[in-house]
């Protein structure tokens, strides 16, 4: 097969992984269908998106073994649109959006996998649960009443700088409650198997900081045009 441009930025990424067996999520937002497809030729199953109208549109038009994550905010209103298909949803910020995800899981029949979006970076866009907060109800009674969710980690986005200490220190922050979380008396809904850090910018900071799966888009794809 031909290699393109997509499956040697593929190659290229993958050879710099200090842990081979942590996943590779290539974010496909705002990128076409035969982008998707090339990388899906190139032996990728994972794809992420942040919009719900993007990603429902691509689920119906590509491949139905590819594995969807939703890696942007997401709101309530707009859970119903993906629960059909949805591999994983990374950005579960709050415990209104996971009770709504419960909801409308159990009204498909449906289990939903979610990561819980800790709130790691010192910005003020950045959304997700706070420690404290986070504790308190994986080590409460309310999620084990959540019959339609299985929280299989944690996520979480660091600070937008070019300062790898900053970095560094706040994956080392989330990796340090994930590994405290693991060692805890958790509902039988709730494991901590998975922690989704890392970017195009910072991937190889998150893998030496214990991140198992890494969302990649820019170096894969190339840069993005939003207009």
């Amino acid at each position: 097969m031909q290699k393109t441009e997509i499956s040697q930025n593929l190659e290229a990424v993958k050879a710099t992984f200090p842990n081979p067996d942590c996943l590779l999520v290539a974010v496909s937002k705002t990128k076409p269908n035969a982008a998707i497809q090339q990388a899906y030729e190139a032996g990728i199953r994972d794809f992420g998106e942040n919009k719900v109208q993007e990603i429902t549109d691509k689920a119906a038009q590509l491949p139905k073994d590819i594995k969807w994550h939703m890696i942007g905010h997401l709101q309530r209103n707009k859970v119903k649109f993906i629960v059909p298909f949805i591999h994983l949803i990374h950005s579960v910020d709050s415990l209104r959006l996971l009770k709504q995800i419960n909801k409308e899981a159990g009204k498909a029949g449906k289990t939903i996998n979610c990561l819980l979006q800790v709130y790691i970076a010192n910005e003020e866009t950045k959304f997700g649960w706070d420690k404290e907060e986070l504790n308190c109800f994986l080590l409460g009674n309310e999620v084990s009443t959540m019959h339609h969710i299985q929280i299989v980690g944690l996520m979480g986005m660091a600070t937008n700088t070019k300062d790898e200490e900053v970095i560094r220190g706040e994956f080392k922050s989330l990796k340090a409650l994930f590994d405290a979380l693991k060692k805890a008396i958790l509902p039988e809904n709730v494991e901590m198997r998975e922690i989704s850090m890392g970017m195009s910018g910072d991937y190889l900071l998150a893998q030496e900081e214990g991140s198992t799966m890494v969302r990649i888009g820019s170096a894969i794809f190339g840069s993005r045009n939003y207009n």
